[in-house]
């Protein structure tokens, strides 16, 4: 998405209803010039992509976004994962770049996506529980 894109975007999700373009466009004057064709054609865009749908009212259109920036976002950070040859050497490093505030979501989002009966595993620290490595301990408690 383009920087014109994703102001108006930020608009649209921001407002969270259907807008016109001139609600969109009066908004963006107030930190640039922009034409109302121009509003228009980026709406456009945004909705040949699928990122907003649009109703006809009279002689224009209401549009409304058709997922959620969180979504958006989503999508792009997969969409770069998954291009990468390393995929576990891409998160080590984008874990690299975080901030605390960011760990600490990441945290709480994996905490949500495993849910409250999901037991919490121990980091794998090389031993084995099987019983094929005689040091290790067994969780059964050697019996």
């Amino acid at each position: 998405m383009g920087e014109l894109e994703d102001a108006v975007m930020t608009r649209v999700w921001k407002w969270n209803r259907p807008v016109t373009v001139r609600e969109v466009l009066e908004d963006l004057q107030q930190e640039r010039s922009i034409a109302y064709t121009t509003v228009m054609t980026v709406l456009d865009n945004l909705h040949q992509k699928g990122w907003v749908r649009r109703e006809a009212e009279g002689r224009a259109y209401r549009y409304e976004a058709v997922s959620t920036r969180a979504a958006y976002a989503a999508a792009l950070m997969n969409d770069a994962w998954s291009q990468s040859d390393n995929p576990a050497a891409a998160l080590v490093a984008f874990f690299g770049m975080m901030s605390d505030e960011q760990r600490r979501a990441l945290s709480d989002a994996v905490r949500i996506v495993q849910g409250p009966e999901t037991p919490e595993v121990a980091p794998d620290t090389g031993s084995d529980t099987t019983g094929e490595n005689p040091g290790a301990a067994r969780e059964d408690g050697g019996r």
